[in-house]
């Protein structure tokens, strides 16, 4: 069982930057692997996804631009680069994996086998 862990969450201004990692236990990150948010009293939906091997990236029109995701070279790890951060980037921020290739547009979580068990991203003044 591919377990995933999420680390880099907090609270920050608006305009502010954070890095979220997701890593995983006893497995190297060889799937395809997508973060999600959630906010209160919203659905679950995908912000960003990509590739086994690193080489395509999907991000939601929300992010594009501000953020950045990326694997280490061991994929050992996946990074979400997040800049210019708005409050409306709050919420909770969960790693996904799947396995397989396919169209990485299709943020579906139900379309994920791994989820983490999330980390908080709160942006506020």
């Amino acid at each position: 069982q591919l377990q995933l862990v999420e680390s880099g969450g907090g609270l920050v201004q608006p305009g502010g930057s954070l890095r979220l990692s997701c890593t995983a236990s006893r497995f190297r990150l060889t799937f395809t692997v997508g973060w999600f948010r959630q906010a209160p009293g919203k659905e679950r939906e995908g912000v960003s996804s990509i590739n086994i091997d690193g080489s395509v990236t999907y991000y939601a029109d929300s992010v594009k631009g501000r953020f950045t995701i990326s694997k280490d070279s061991t994929n050992s790890a996946v990074y979400l680069q997040m800049n210019k951060l708005k409050p409306e980037d709050s919420g909770i921020y969960y790693c996904a994996a799947r396995g397989g290739g396919g169209d990485l547009t299709t943020m579906d979580p139900s379309g994920y086998a791994f989820f983490g068990p999330g980390t908080q991203v709160n942006v506020s003044s």
